[in-house]
């Protein structure tokens, strides 16, 4: 009877209780608690619900990460010995979905060794039941007031420009508010058209720079002498037309965020000059014999692999390992489908209101011929097509035949032969592993691979043969 009512609480929304008196940060948390004793799952839940959170509860590992795609809470409180997912194997599996999320373990069985295990591994507070109600407290406002990722105190104005509810961009927004804070080089890579100079703007907004300048400059719009000459400045003479001072965009950008867009397309010669600005932290203008200190961020992007570029000597290592301190990878709009409509949704919108406001959106067909295009032009291509559509209408809903049309002069339907190989092969092994059940030694067979061969080829396509495994 307990467990069956227990079950219908969760399948009503989670109750956010009264403000408690101290403030409003615990009011406003919400926390993830899993164990997979029913009667302690109860327990612990109303007291945490007496404190002021708002608890989510869960009585397995595998359950609480499908939780964890519903919603993201702000803490995670998990016991360590359970059946099917033991805590630490879910810690394991929320730092891959979620990094940085804070995780406090309870065990009825704690140990020393299993303590230190815990926290090396990064858990952030490890406790021994019965729980001193006291000393969880403590635990969970550390938490809290540690993390910078607390729905207490988050505010979204930052990322406002970027539309999703893809999982996978979700972990990318995370991942960028957590660098935001400091000042460590970003090196954003992705697809053409993927929101790359998006995302590195929001940065911008959720960093303490965020009331400086943020300078974005296209490194192989330029050649080489104009692009250096625009990010380090000039004197006046420094060459023929030279007929004043100039100020680089370091010195523009001083005191904010330098964003050098497609910079793995940048000469070798002035990589070496950036990487000595970069390193000493001010700049020479061409034709000068002053230094200028300068404070800047730098945040750079490129669609290009930058280790076939290391390897074919067409980009520095030492440059490379300088931009890329942390590395954030922008989906694909393929691998992030479900963000279509939303996206579709808000720029016809706004081209409405520049061109055409009795446009009011798109018919349902036409919004999923949208949705299953294949983009490989991404965000960009996406824009385009609206727009387009927008433009050419008559109707307030755009009409499929409309969205076709867009489509089709924007040459989508082929798609490049890397693309194309990459689609098959990964459409292949899918195939193969459905036919197997997962069985890999079968599924090598059948394509002629040896098992080596083929679990790299899983690998490189993000495929895991469990997950074809009947229940």
């Amino acid at each position: 009877m307990e467990a069956a009512r227990l079950t219908d609480a969760r399948k009503a929304e989670t109750r956010r209780s009264p403000a408690r008196a101290s403030g409003a940060k615990a009011s406003e948390a919400h926390i993830l608690l899993v164990d997979d004793d029913v009667s302690l799952l109860r327990l612990m839940g109303m007291r945490l619900e007496s404190r002021g959170y708002r608890v989510t509860t869960a009585e397995s590992g595998p359950e609480a990460l499908r939780c964890l795609e519903a919603e993201r809470p702000d803490l995670v409180l998990s016991d360590l010995r359970m059946d099917e997912m033991d805590g630490l194997a879910l810690f394991q599996a929320i730092q891959r979905e979620v990094p940085g999320l804070p995780v406090i373990i309870l065990t009825a069985h704690g140990s020393i060794p299993d303590a230190v295990n815990a926290t090396q591994q990064g858990v952030f507070s490890f406790l021994t039941k019965p729980v001193d109600r006291d000393e969880l407290f403590s635990a969970i406002d550390e938490a809290l007031t540690n993390t910078p990722v607390g729905a207490g105190g988050s505010d979204d104005a930052w990322r406002a420009d970027i539309i999703t509810r893809s999982p996978t961009m979700e972990r990318v927004l995370e991942q960028a508010r957590m660098v935001a804070s400091s000042d460590v080089s970003v090196l954003i890579t992705g697809p053409s058209g993927s929101g790359k100079e998006l995302l590195a703007r929001a940065i911008h907004d959720a960093s303490p720079r965020a009331s400086k300048p943020f300078v974005a400059i296209n490194c192989g719009a330029l050649p080489e002498q104009l692009l250096e000459s625009e990010l380090f400045g000039h004197a006046k003479g420094a060459f023929t037309g030279a007929i004043s001072d100039h100020k680089g965009l370091f010195q523009a950008a001083d005191g904010g965020t330098l964003f050098l867009d497609e910079i793995g397309d940048m000469p070798l010669p002035l990589q070496v000059k950036l990487l000595r600005a970069l390193q000493e932290r001010q700049i020479r203008p061409l034709g000068s014999t002053q230094s200028i200190p300068v404070n800047v961020r730098i945040l750079s992007a490129t669609h290009r692999d930058l280790s076939q570029a290391m390897h074919q000597g067409e980009f520095r290592e030492d440059f490379f390992y300088r931009l890329n301190v942390v590395n954030l990878k922008l989906p694909a709009l393929k691998d992030r489908a479900e963000d279509v409509p939303l996206l579709a949704r808000h720029l016809v919108a706004q081209a409405a209101a520049r061109h055409k406001p009795f446009v009011k959106g798109f018919s349902p067909e036409a919004l999923n011929l949208l949705a299953t295009s294949a983009w490989p032009g991404n965000v960009r291509q996406l824009v385009n097509v609206v727009e387009q559509c927008v433009a050419l209408t008559r109707s307030p809903m755009i009409p499929e035949a409309l969205v076709a049309q867009a489509l089709a002069a924007e040459d989508s339907a082929l798609p490049t032969f890397n693309d194309a190989r990459s689609n098959f092969e990964r459409s292949y092994l899918v195939k193969v592993l459905k036919i197997t059940e997962g069985n890999v030694t079968q599924a090598a067979r059948i394509a002629g691979r040896n098992r080596t061969d083929f679990y790299k080829l899983l690998a490189r396509h993000e495929l895991e043969p469990s997950t074809f495994k009947p229940e």
